[in-house]
């Protein structure tokens, strides 16, 4: 499909939003490494430590705005990078990996790898690679051999989820989250460096995932699965809230797979299955029917059950972002009006409730009559997900935010 951008005060107010929450990324650097976790004020949060996830995500963002030519976000990106190197504050130097995160008063946690955690490190590394910061290639080259090393399983076509401290004992959960992450930071490894491998791998998740388990599912997608990739519906029942790995349905998560299998879509160019575009847009109608406007209220609940009633019924402000991002996409691959008439209702609804232009951040969580809430989440640790909405708009389709803006993409969509 044609490029269709967007009006110029509309990527203006994009373009600003994202200068406001880079900044906050900026502000969430820790003087020992890493970046720390911020409160509803905008302030580090002296009761949490330095986390994998968020100090990856920020990296990634300061890459980005770099690759968008804000060059005072070198500093802020190598503040990441060195995070994460050999000697950094995250790194084992013992078993390698990265510790999931590092208490306040430094000691490392040293209960488990992940590859939730693993797979933004590749995100990092590559968007750095891409803003080509010193160490980068390094990192990006360490990261994906730990990556393949230790959690992909070629005979699954999918990674495996937790492992010990020294890579011994294998936790017998499996997750579509990870794999998730691990397709996002595949992609953008494939679209900077082009290894095919990448690419192979990032088809096979999305295969695995929503060819086949999404559709067997009628694409309410099961989060949880045993060590043989045999689903666990109940998984989690009595924990509806986790933050990672809740029970059920999570609509926002449908939402990102439609948006990713749309970038897989785009990276494979002509030899792309009809099924991704057919079956991404399955995803996006489930989660719209079942997600958006369900319970009398405004805004995406959380969860549901496997039948499409509401479970957790706060507002978190990732699930509309992604519903944004996942719009937009379609849009692009298809013409459809219907999805840019979406993309317009969504950001409507995100300024009025989520958008906070006092602290330039979002907020991150409320209640079902859209009051500020915290049974989820706790202040406002993350900027990537709101980022990469203010991103989407500004861009046509797309395999990657930090290849895009690489080769020059946003400026053509500027003064297009």
């Amino acid at each position: 499909m044609p490029d269709t951008p967007l009006p110029p005060d509309h990527l203006e107010r994009l373009a600003q939003q994202r200068r406001s929450l880079r900044d906050l990324a900026r502000a969430a650097q820790r003087p020992g490494g890493g970046f720390g976790w911020l409160g509803d004020d905008g302030r580090l949060d002296p009761a949490y430590g330095v986390e994998v996830w968020i100090t990856a995500r920020m990296t990634h963002v300061a890459a980005l705005a770099v690759l968008e030519g804000d060059t005072s976000f070198e500093a802020v990106v190598d503040h990441g990078v060195a995070t994460f190197a050999p000697g950094g504050l995250l790194h084992d130097p013992e078993h390698g990996g990265w510790f999931a995160s590092v208490h306040g008063d430094g000691t490392p946690d040293v209960s488990d790898k992940r590859a939730y955690e693993h797979a933004f490190v590749v995100l990092a590394a590559t968007s750095a690679s891409a803003a080509r910061r010193p160490g980068a290639d390094d990192l990006l080259d360490r990261a994906l051999q730990t990556y393949e090393q230790r959690f992909w399983r070629e005979s699954d076509g999918l990674a495996l989820d937790v492992w010990d401290r020294t890579w011994t004992d294998l936790e017998d959960y499996r997750g579509v989250n990870a794999n998730m992450h691990s397709l996002e930071a595949l992609l953008a490894a494939w679209d900077v460096t082009r290894d095919p491998r990448w690419l192979g791998h990032a088809l096979r998740i999305t295969e695995r995932v929503v060819h086949g388990f999404a559709r067997s599912w009628n694409y309410r997608l099961p989060e949880h699965f045993d060590s043989s990739w045999e689903p666990r519906p109940d998984y989690n029942r009595d924990r509806p809230t986790d933050k990672f790995r809740p029970f059920g349905v999570t609509p926002g998560h449908l939402l990102e797979w439609s948006r990713l299998s749309l970038h897989l879509r785009h990276a494979l160019g002509d030899e792309a299955p009809a099924w991704l575009l057919d079956e991404a847009r399955s995803l996006f109608d489930v989660a719209v029917h079942e997600g958006w406007d369900v319970d009398g209220h405004e805004g995406f609940v959380y969860t549901t059950d496997f039948e499409g009633r509401p479970v957790v019924r706060d507002r978190l402000h990732w699930v509309v972002t992604e519903a944004i991002g996942a719009a937009r996409t379609l849009h692009l691959a298809t013409g459809d009006p219907t999805y840019a008439a979406w993309y317009d209702r969504w950001w409507e609804h995100a300024h009025a409730w989520f958008v906070d232009p006092a602290q330039g951040s979002w907020r991150h969580e409320l209640s079902p009559e859209l009051a500020p809430s915290s049974v989820v989440w706790q202040g406002r640790p993350d900027v990537y997900h709101a980022y990469q909405a203010c991103l989407v708009g500004a861009l046509g389709e797309i395999t990657s935010f930090a290849g895009a803006l690489r080769d020059g993409h946003l400026r053509a969509a500027r003064t297009a």
